[in-house]
């Protein structure tokens, strides 16, 4: 019974450490919301607009003034051999510096959540992660709803031709998990694997409920769930979504778009796992 009773008060005061350290995320404290593309339109000059598509997308066809800013073009393969990592912060930083862009930057970043794998959400991630504080939008229906409304693309290769500008990070660790902190967390978060059934079927994390990152939008122009969606969603597939949550794929790419979401939701605790069932996989065979 002295046992079973110390089990319990340690499993406690692991979910309370956990849910301490989730909630230092400070995404209650950050600027971050949608915007719809006539309010963009509008405010033309007044943000720095990151396109999440593939770079080639973005050259057939983006916002004016937009800078790519595709995960693809910013991620590497670690000398684990694991893909899809960040660049290390003062390369990013120093990216974003020369797109006229520093931590106090209004930005907002859009994508079509469908070939950039929600690009978009990964962007919004990226600058959550580097301690952006600035606001922060994601545009409301992504290119598809910019152009439905209307309004011009510029097709080509745009180059930035302004000041580079220098980026202050200041890195949140808590944006991010790392695979020995989910590992001393398994039983006390929810994990929330975003990939499709079939990659599910070649594995998967321990514990993990499945709901694959393209629920988390709706509609031709793909907008992200509203909140009360978003809650309906976890509860169908029995989530506390004032839970601490853990959002993973193969990449961290489509996880990050589940967890902006998540966040866009005003929903509890939430934490992406960048390295993904890549990173998992290599470090238990």
């Amino acid at each position: 019974m002295e046992r079973c009773r110390g089990r319990f008060v340690l499993l406690t005061v692991l979910v309370a450490a956990v849910v301490v350290v989730l909630a230092a995320s400070g995404a209650s404290a950050r600027d971050f919301g949608l915007m719809e593309p006539q309010s963009l339109a509008r405010a033309a000059g007044t943000w720095v607009v990151l396109d999440g598509r593939p770079r080639s997308d973005w050259q057939a066809g983006h916002i004016p003034g937009a800078r790519s800013f595709s995960w693809e073009n910013y991620t590497r393969t670690d000398d684990r051999g694991v893909p899809y990592k960040l660049w290390p912060p003062r390369d990013l930083a120093r990216a974003l510096g020369a797109m006229g862009i520093d931590e106090r930057t209004p930005v907002v970043v859009y994508g079509d959540a469908d070939k950039s794998w929600g690009g978009e959400g990964w962007a919004a991630w990226v600058l959550a992660w580097l301690g952006h504080k600035g606001p922060v939008r994601m545009l409301n229906g992504g290119i598809q709803a910019w152009t439905a409304a209307g309004l011009p693309l510029t097709r080509g290769h745009e180059r930035y031709s302004g000041g580079t500008l220098t980026y202050r990070s200041a890195v949140r660790p808590e944006e991010d998990i790392t695979t020995a902190e989910l590992e001393r967390s398994l039983g006390a978060v929810t994990i929330i694997d975003t990939r499709s059934f079939f990659e599910r079927l070649a594995g998967r994390i321990p514990g993990s409920v499945h709901i694959p990152w393209d629920k988390f939008f709706t509609g031709k122009e793909r907008r992200p769930l509203a909140p009360a969606e978003v809650r309906r969603l976890l509860a169908r597939n029995g989530v506390d979504a004032d839970r601490p949550v853990v959002y993973y794929c193969a990449g961290g790419i489509r996880s990050a778009y589940a967890l902006m979401v998540h966040e866009l939701a005003g929903l509890g605790p939430a934490r992406n796992y960048e390295g993904g069932m890549e990173e998992w996989k290599r470090l238990h065979r």
